[in-house]
């Protein structure tokens, strides 16, 4: 197709796609620029997001980060009494960190990566391309002030096997687990005004949102608050349950690849996501109920915006066809995710 054409094929394109859908940049080349960062002490952010913070790079609209968030430092492995050969180089060289650059949270972000031309108001488009775990062990572990403290008031701690070429995880004897992973934390920096973030609840800007769905070939959208959108990524993820419920997942080691594009004809308070088969819209809050709210009305948002249906009739279909879903409730903030089929709609 001549260069000519296909720019007016994707702007007539365009014209029908819903806030959800990615559309081409026009002279952008056809095989972005990728950059592969590797993960060290002066490439993460530890427990936190941060607007002030200089990027490790900066890569244009519709180029590709490939990544490998680490699971933990060497020490922290070693205190939950994990074997010795389970200990990479990585992890022990992040144990130079200095406390003073460790925030409040408890995950290592990569990052953060600046993207050229991304401004507040934009989104920033997350194109998740290849996921899939570094090492052959996942953890899982809880502490004994979570769901059921008063269950379970000691603290525990297992390292399980994975089986990668059959993709399950290995529990127990006769329990195999299905691996799907994910980057439970994906986010923008604050404004730079509002100085370093906890980086455990997730909010307006992304975070830890610990959200099952975002597996290969999902899309994430981040409205961007600081220029350059400052995108950090990790606290990778082999499986996990809806809801989280002792506080982790099948934490591991995760190898990424995604494509970040600003998307300046989007504008979002708050992220939104979709798979091949559905829209997520997501809802944060301490209370669990309001969550729930938050993420109703967002789906009503974009059924009147993308779909001009009237905000009564985008209530009801939302009552008649979307999922309402519990995406963790360990994180202090709690999330509630909205999940609607693509299939329930004819044309585009």
């Amino acid at each position: 197709m001549r260069a000519s054409s296909r720019w007016i094929y994707c702007f007539l394109l365009s014209l029908s796609l819903p806030v959800f859908a990615a559309s081409q940049q026009p002279g952008k080349p056809s095989q972005p620029k990728i950059h592969v960062i590797k993960t060290g002490p002066n490439t993460v952010e530890w427990g936190y997001f941060d607007g002030s913070r200089s990027a490790i790079v900066h890569i244009d609209s519709g180029d590709i980060v490939e990544v490998e968030s680490p699971l933990d430092c060497a020490t922290a492995l070693q205190a939950f009494g994990a074997p010795e050969e389970l200990i990479t180089t990585t992890a022990r060289a992040l144990d130079t960190v200095p406390q003073k650059d460790r925030g409040a949270g408890p995950n290592i972000l990569v990052g953060p990566i600046a993207v050229n031309g991304a401004q507040p108001g934009d989104v920033l488009e997350v194109r998740i391309l290849e996921l899939y775990p570094a090492d052959n062990f996942a953890e899982n572990l809880f502490p004994p002030n979570l769901t059921l403290a008063e269950d379970l008031p000691r603290a525990k701690v297992r390292f399980i096997p994975l089986d990668k070429v059959r993709r399950v995880a290995l529990f127990a004897p006769g329990i195999e687990i299905p691996l799907h992973p994910f980057f439970g934390t994906m986010g923008v920096a604050p404004a730079a005004w509002l100085g370093r973030i906890n980086d455990a609840p997730p909010d307006y800007i992304g975070g830890n949102l610990d959200n099952k769905a975002l597996v290969e070939g999902a899309i994430l959208y981040l409205p961007i608050q600081q220029p350059g959108a400052l995108f950090s990524v990790g606290d990778g993820h082999a499986g996990q349950g809806d809801g989280e419920v002792d506080g982790t997942a099948l934490e591991v080691a995760l190898h990424g690849k995604m494509q970040l594009t600003v998307r300046k004809d989007m504008h979002l308070l708050w992220p939104r996501a979709e798979t091949p088969e559905s829209y997520i819209t997501m809802g944060f809050s301490p209370d669990l109920n309001r969550a729930a709210v938050q993420a109703v009305r967002e789906m009503i948002n974009f059924l009147v915006t993308e779909r001009h249906l009237t905000p009564e009739d985008a209530y009801m279909l939302t009552s008649i066809a979307a999922d309402l879903r519990v995406t963790q409730i360990v994180d202090g903030t709690k999330g509630i995710h909205a999940v609607l089929a693509k299939q329930i709609f004819t044309h585009k």
